[in-house]
């Protein structure tokens, strides 16, 4: 009767087979895939020098006008440059520029790339059933699935993390950019057509617009998945403050891995607070935004 307890196992995935295709293609295509490493190791670099090079007083400042514009109050301003500079203050300023370097240059990749798939998704009801399946795998995926191939293909450090953490952040912005657009009242955009407006201006004049609520909410939380997925990739050699928890759990350090844990925490509420801001306004209009 054993057989009604053991599932049988029908196929045998050879996935030696796999793991040589995909090192293969690397050896056929390592001139495009080192050109790619390269550029995306110069965008964050150039990223890392440009805040590095920027006084911290002024960086703080920069922080506190932000805070204040996007949340309405000058206390809330106050509070996130506080707690941007208490990275500092633990001795994380420098790696937390890094980690927000390869955030600011995976999610810039990721609304380059996401933003434009979205529009053409909300024009066709076909193309969203095919594309949704693979959005829903890319979602569902285990974040460290996304690492192997990355490694492989562009080998180790920052590069191959900006990689992987398109991959995974690319999909709320795709979603919820197609979902706002969706979403615009039909009526609103009969109105603008019968004015003469062709598809594309009613597009980006009308139903852009009126979806910019949604949008900005897909952007946040591709901001928040990337500064998720940073950490994750310092297994692959992404540096910053990813690095410092690795090191941290490796030598069994508690009071480390608090301390950097703690600044990746920081810095996660500072960039979904300040984007939460913008989008509140953009959608409450003027004297939105107002709360803490």
């Amino acid at each position: 009767m054993d057989w009604l307890f053991e599932f049988p196992e029908l196929l045998d995935i050879d996935t030696d087979a796999i793991d040589s295709a995909v090192r293969g293609f690397a050896v056929w295509a390592g001139g495009v895939l080192d050109a790619i490493t390269d550029g995306l190791g110069g965008l964050v670099n150039g990223i890392d020098w440009l805040l590095s090079h920027v006084p911290w007083p002024l960086l703080v400042l920069v922080v506190v006008a932000l805070g204040w514009k996007a949340r309405g109050r000058l206390r809330s301003g106050v509070l996130y440059g506080a707690l941007f500079a208490l990275v500092g203050a633990v001795g994380y300023w420098e790696m937390m520029l890094i980690t927000l370097s390869i955030v600011i240059a995976s999610v810039l990749i990721s609304l380059v790339l996401g933003l434009p798939v979205g529009i053409l998704l909300s024009g066709s009801d076909r193309a969203n059933r095919v594309v949704r399946p693979v959005l829903d795998t890319m979602q569902t995926m285990p974040v460290f699935v996304y690492l192997i191939p990355a490694m492989i293909l562009f080998g180790t450090g920052n590069a191959p993390a900006v990689i992987a953490t398109v991959i995974y952040a690319i999909v709320p912005v795709i979603r919820l950019t197609s979902l706002g657009i969706r979403q615009v009242d039909r009526e609103v955009v009969e109105a603008a057509k019968s004015f003469g407006s062709t598809k594309w201006q009613a597009m980006f004049k009308v139903q852009i617009p009126q979806a910019l609520p949604t949008i900005m909410t897909g952007v946040n939380q591709t901001i928040m998945m990337a500064m998720a997925m940073v950490v994750t990739c310092s297994m692959i050699g992404a540096r910053g403050l990813g690095m410092e928890v690795i090191n941290a759990v490796n030598r069994i350090q508690i009071g480390r891995g608090l301390l950097a844990g703690a600044s990746v925490v920081v810095l996660a509420i500072i960039l979904d607070r300040l984007t939460q801001g913008w989008f509140s306004d953009r959608k409450k209009g003027p004297g939105g935004g107002k709360e803490q």
